[in-house]
């Protein structure tokens, strides 16, 4: 199963990890450092939440 770190996603998004960290906090997903590990679904999940607030 592919998995992608905190720190890498919020890399691909141009944002800062803890606002990463702070959506996993929000959507209930257990993420609390930028070294942490997310599914595929995980990341789907604070992409959508995280491109709500961008707009």
């Amino acid at each position: 199963m592919a998995k992608l770190r905190v720190k890498e996603l919020a890399e691909a998004l141009n944002i800062d990890s803890s606002v990463i960290i702070a959506s996993c906090a929000l959507l209930e997903i257990p993420a609390s450092s930028p070294l942490s590990s997310l599914s595929i679904e995980e990341c789907k999940k604070l992409i959508d939440h995280i491109q709500k607030y961008k707009e």
